[in-house]
């Protein structure tokens, strides 16, 4: 389940340059394509997912493609290895599709949709609607979850995910500080006698971009969630280090 954060998770795009084409007779440039390209690979100490480790808190190695169009539209892949115990799936891929703009020169807006896939897992995908309205250093977003193979169990049909995030950049030698608040509304959050599995999470990063050697970030995340509720919480603190080349 992939975390859409930069220095939490190692997943974004630097768009390359269009392929250029000849000058015409006069010499004028020629028009750019509204078309770009990009990829990315990363390496994560632990891939933590809206506050719950993906990987049994060990290392993860992920990578994405992703293309854009001059328009906002946009479309890409990402994947992960996981691990969640005995006869879980091994690899996460990831599709979506989204489309973002402005309406002022600083208010952003993006409006995608996710398909969460485990090929070597039994009832596990799950796909998302979600939206984020961006206003400077400031993130708000929600996620409803509109197919589940999981019928009746967590992340179904009818979940809602919350998120606040705070990125800033112009810290001292170049810091890129991120803070993150979320909370997961499990339609079916209440199974049986189980205390409810809603839950808050939350987290903070401070990374810096090397240049060609690309990004590296130290990354905390943890969760308030229940230990006794069907998810099995675990509520310690976890830190990490994250490392993300964009080409």
């Amino acid at each position: 389940m992939t975390c859409k954060s930069l220095l939490a998770a190692g997943l974004a795009g630097l768009y390359l340059l269009p392929l250029a084409a000849p000058a015409n007779d006069e010499g004028t440039p020629p028009p750019e394509s509204p078309h770009s390209f990009s990829a990315n690979v990363g390496a994560v100490g632990n891939y933590v997912w809206r506050g719950l480790t993906q990987t049994d808190n060990g290392p993860a190695l992920q990578g994405g493609l992703d293309y854009s169009h001059a328009s906002g539209l946009y479309a890409g892949t990402w994947a992960s290895n996981v691990d969640f115990g005995e006869d879980s799936p091994s690899f996460e891929l990831d599709l979506y599709l989204g489309y973002s703009g402005s309406f002022l020169e600083d208010l952003e807006y993006d409006l995608n949709v996710m398909y969460y896939a485990y090929p070597d897992g039994d009832d596990s995908d799950f796909a998302e609607a979600a939206g984020n309205l961006t206003y400077k250093w400031f993130t708000l977003g929600l996620a409803y979850t509109f197919y589940g193979e999981n019928e009746d169990g967590l992340y179904d049909q009818g979940d809602w995910y919350f998120q606040g995030d705070f990125e800033y950049a112009e810290l001292p030698f170049d810091l890129i500080l991120g803070l993150h608040l979320g909370y997961t509304d499990f339609k079916n959050g209440r199974i049986d006698d189980l205390p409810n599995a809603d839950y808050w999470d939350y987290g903070a990063s401070l990374g810096k971009e090397l240049g060609e050697f690309g990004t590296v970030s130290i990354n905390y995340a943890q969760n308030n969630g229940d230990p006794d509720s069907d998810m099995g919480f675990d509520n310690d603190p976890m830190f990490w280090l994250g490392w993300l080349k964009e080409f």
